[in-house]
C-alpha cells in the first residue's frame, strides 16, 4: 500500500509540475490570441491564426486539464504533438541545447499520456 500511494503522489507531482511549467509558455500565447494579435509561426502550413490557436490548445488549455487530472491521457497528447513540432520543425536545424526544452516536454507529456493521472486526479484510476 505504501508503494502505491508514493507512486500516486509521484504521478500527481510530476504531471502538476510539468504542466505548470508548460503554462509559462502557453499563457503569453493565450494573451496574444485574446488580444487579437494573430502573427505567429506557421510550421505545418495551415496559416498563422490556426497555428496560434493550436499552440494555445497544446500549451495552455491541455496543461490545465492535465493539472486537474481530467482526461489526462488524452489531454497530454496535443501538448506532446505541439512539442514535437517545436523540437523537430521550429528548432529542427538548431543544436540540441536549443531544442532540449521542447524535447524534455515532449518526453514528459508522452510519459503522462502513458501513465495517466494516478489516484489524485479527477479521473482517478
Amino acid at each position: 500500500m505504501k508503494n502505491t500511494i508514493l507512486k500516486d503522489i509521484g504521478l500527481a507531482f510530476f504531471r502538476i509540475a510539468v504542466s505548470a511549467m508548460m503554462l509559462t509558455h502557453g499563457l503569453p500565447k493565450f494573451q496574444k490570441l485574446i488580444s487579437g494579435d494573430f502573427q505567429f509561426a506557421d510550421p505545418i502550413g495551415i496559416g498563422e491564426t490556426p497555428s496560434l490557436f493550436l499552440a494555445v490548445i497544446g500549451e495552455f488549455v491541455c496543461p490545465i486539464l492535465v493539472i486537474i487530472g481530467f482526461k489526462t491521457r488524452l489531454s497530454a497528447i496535443p501538448t506532446a504533438i505541439t512539442m514535437a513540432i517545436a523540437a523537430f520543425l521550429i528548432h529542427g536545424a538548431d543544436d540540441f541545447g536549443t531544442k532540449e526544452k521542447a524535447v524534455f516536454y515532449l518526453v514528459s507529456f508522452v510519459t503522462i499520456s502513458l501513465l495517466g493521472p494516478g489516484k489524485f486526479g479527477v479521473d482517478r484510476k
